[in-house]
């Protein structure tokens, strides 16, 4: 099965442009209103890799074959996703499904763009959808808490556990992503079943206007500067 990576952003900031953009075999409906997307779009992108020419030459197949990636163009995430708002669950559950996170963030002005938060701030578009990731997960978090803590009593292993997830819960209290938690394979492992969603590698796409393609604009670089510490490659 390919790796999956999800779409995700604020409404009209170019995610089903950009799925357009690389899918190989799907087309996705790009209009100027909220949640143009509902159910997700699902397209493969091939991944090059020099290494498959170098084989190709050695072994001559009649076929070269690349790995693919599957992209899901998920439906626009808006402040109190969390809780519902804007069809929020049945996105956020979207994203729950996917291997990795690709966040598009707006970096270009254009009064014809619908935006309803204001004046263009790529740093406050970030922090929206990291923190509805984030109270999410924190949901899950403590829901799961509550029906281990009593068999934590008892129970050595539902101990151990209670214990990762108390340190989840500190981690998302102070708005820090779980990937940056630094929990081991076997520790992941044991809360496995909440597929939480700030566990993600995240790619940030900074989406700005066509003269500001190869340099970058004050937006982008403000974002830049923004997740510096935290992006993390696919």
């Amino acid at each position: 099965m390919a790796l999956q990576a999800g779409i995700v952003g604020l409404p009209n900031v170019g995610k089903s442009t950009l799925f357009n953009a690389v899918s190989n075999s799907a087309k996705a409906q790009a209009s100027n209103y909220r949640f143009c997307t509902i159910e997700p779009n699902v397209g493969l992108v091939n991944v090059p890799d020099e290494r498959l020419n170098v084989l190709e030459a050695l072994a001559k197949p009649n076929r070269v074959v690349p790995t693919q990636i599957e992209i899901v163009d998920i439906a626009g995430l808006v402040r109190g996703a969390s809780k519902g708002e804007g069809l929020g669950n049945k996105f956020l559950a979207n994203i729950r499904e996917v291997d990795a996170i690709i966040h598009v963030i707006r970096c270009f002005e254009d009064d014809n763009i619908l935006r309803d938060e204001g004046p263009i701030n790529p740093v406050s578009d970030k922090e929206i959808i990291e923190t509805e990731l984030q109270l999410k997960d924190l949901e899950s978090v403590e829901k799961k808490m509550q029906r281990t803590e009593k068999l934590a009593k008892t129970d050595a292993k539902l101990k151990a556990e209670l214990e990762i997830l108390v340190r989840c819960k500190n981690h998302l209290d102070q708005g820090k992503n779980i990937i940056t938690l630094g929990l081991s394979k076997e520790e992941k492992l044991a809360i496995a079943d909440l597929c939480l969603l700030t566990d993600k590698h995240i790619l940030y796409v900074a989406n700005v206007d066509e003269a500001s393609m190869h340099t970058g604009n004050k937006y982008s670089d403000a974002l830049i500067e923004a997740v510096k510490t935290k992006a993390m490659k696919l």
